[in-house]
């Protein structure tokens, strides 16, 4: 419950109330000796991630549950949810609402969306953030569709080869009667080959798609990507993380077109596997082949501020071959935890996240490559997830890690096919991810443990 001060005023008029002269009086009941008990003998303040992460252990001894330890990368991740995002999101106006068919009856769903609409544009350095999609492989194919739309080309797209595996076969599901070529430019030291990817685009290009940090956490040159394609007079689409930002240059600052990315960083859970969030935003010149919701701000007839739906080109509201998306709602109550996420992260929260995780990121790398048989898949810079090889196949050091508490990879293997990898180097290769919420001691452990 909320505590609200009162003035000396509003206590004077209770203690009357009562019949009381004075709060001493009040507290006459209680022994002498326990109304003054001195400075409390407290152990130092604590921050939200380190008393959960306490909690949670003190919780777990209670009960003598073992507690494993998260190092899972591959698209989802163990970030920390600050604990506003739950409440506000568990109001029953929000958690049990279900997207109107007449929006404009629900203002404090629109206002929402169009924070969410204004903090991605403002994130990802874009004009216009749609109002969500489902999650980061259907942004990804939603925006090579997009493209096709707006360069008026259907020959084919380019796929850099760290492009996630299983969105480049989401995209290849999407265009499939359409007949386009989806090509995949293949990666040489964990990045793409600059080299053969030039050789794959051409005049009936329609976009080439990058993903930074790619599928192996290694960064790409997203600027020499995007001119490669304006120079082909193609669109350039970015898959990004969210919470790399805090410290990498924005989409829009490197010459993106458009900017995509699964949004699950940002306050929502691993939960299974979804629900997630898909994130879209583009420059103004694009916004009419914009697919989804497009939340607008106006005025009604007594000159108050609401919200509307400027654009909804769905094939619930127009005939079907007109529609830019066949998205039948979207991820609102998603896009609200990423608004609050956000919002009350602000910029300086979401750099230090960023730098926090590449920091740790680092000394695990440092740490695990000291452990023998284990090397970096790839040289190139990585922020927050990075791969490991070895000689033994990577499920023995999955189950080794599993054995002591820890959960690690995925194993390369269990992802489709990777451009310049062959099924050999797969089955020896996982990813490890260190956010935040991982702790020097975790990471020694981990290190420790695979040594043994």
């Amino acid at each position: 419950m909320a505590y609200l001060f009162r003035t000396p005023q509003q206590q004077t008029e209770m203690l009357q109330t009562i019949g009381v002269p004075s709060i001493d009086e009040l507290l006459t009941q209680i022994p002498a000796g326990l109304q003054h008990c001195g400075l409390l003998n407290l152990p130092p303040a604590l921050t939200e991630i380190e008393l959960e992460q306490h909690v949670r252990k003190l919780a777990a001894d209670s009960v003598g549950a073992a507690t494993r330890t998260c190092f899972l990368g591959g698209g989802a991740y163990d970030h920390f949810i600050p604990s506003v995002v739950d409440e506000i999101t568990g109001r029953g106006e929000f958690y049990t609402a279900y997207t109107p068919y007449q929006a404009e009856a629900s203002q404090g769903s629109l206002q929402a969306f169009f924070e969410y609409q204004s903090l991605i544009c403002e994130l990802t350095g874009l004009d216009v953030s749609n109002a969500s999609l489902y999650e980061g492989g259907s942004a990804i194919s939603e925006a090579v569709t997009m493209a096709m739309r707006s360069t008026d080309r259907r020959g084919n797209v380019v796929l850099c080869g760290g492009v996630h595996p299983e969105a480049v076969q989401v995209v290849k599901t999407h265009v499939l009667h359409l007949d386009t070529d989806v090509r995949v430019a293949p990666l040489v030291n964990g990045v793409t080959d600059h080299a053969a990817l030039a050789k794959l685009v051409d005049d009936q290009t329609a976009a080439i798609v990058v993903q930074d940090p790619n599928v192996l956490g290694a960064l790409e040159d997203v600027a020499a990507v995007s001119a490669l394609a304006h120079q082909h007079g193609a669109l350039c689409i970015v898959a990004f993380d969210p919470l790399s930002l805090g410290v990498l240059k924005r989409p829009g600052d490197r010459g993106a077109d458009i900017a995509v990315a699964e949004g699950q960083s940002l306050g929502i859970p691993l939960q299974f596997g979804g629900p997630y969030l898909g994130v879209l935003a583009c420059r103004n010149e694009f916004v009419r082949k914009l697919p989804g919701r497009l939340i607008g701000q106006t005025v009604d007839r007594n000159g108050k501020r609401c919200f509307v739906l400027n654009l909804q080109a769905r094939e619930q509201h127009i005939r079907r071959e007109k529609a830019t998306s066949n998205i039948c709602t979207n991820q609102g109550l998603m896009a609200l935890r990423a608004t609050v996420y956000l919002a009350s992260m602000g910029p300086q929260g979401l750099r230090e996240v960023a730098e926090l995780c590449c920091q740790k990121a680092h000394y695990a790398a440092e740490k695990l490559t000291a452990v023998p048989g284990l090397k970096l898949l790839s040289t190139a810079p990585f922020l927050k997830e990075f791969a490991l090889t070895s000689d033994k196949p990577a499920a023995h050091w999955q189950a080794k890690a599993e054995a002591a508490g820890f959960d690690i990879g995925p194993c390369l293997n269990r992802l489709p096919a990777i451009a310049g990898m062959s099924a050999a180097d797969r089955d020896r290769a996982f990813l490890v991810a260190v956010t935040e919420c991982r702790t020097k001691d975790d990471i020694d452990r981990l290190a420790a443990a695979l040594s043994c």
